[in-house]
């Protein structure tokens, strides 16, 4: 399987936030390095794997994309 790797822009501009909000509030928190993104060669770069990504934002119920409400739950779109 071919994956999609992004750097923290790319990932910006397909998701809508800013790059800012990738890196200091998802980052670590929803996005898990291993899972979401790695550092090639082990460096300080980082990309972004799109296919997990996209895969997390969707809803468990059916693939229907969820947006996290403050109160814990979603709404589905």
């Amino acid at each position: 399987m071919s994956y999609t790797y992004l750097t923290t822009e790319g990932l910006a501009e397909r998701i809508h936030y800013d790059t800012r909000t990738i890196r200091e509030r998802l980052k670590d928190s929803v996005l898990i390095e291993g899972i979401h993104y790695f550092r090639p060669f082990g460096g300080r770069k980082i990309l972004f794997i799109w296919e997990t990504i996209e895969r997390d934002m969707m809803d468990k119920d059916g693939g229907v994309p969820a947006i996290p409400m403050a109160s814990g739950g979603a709404c589905h779109g």
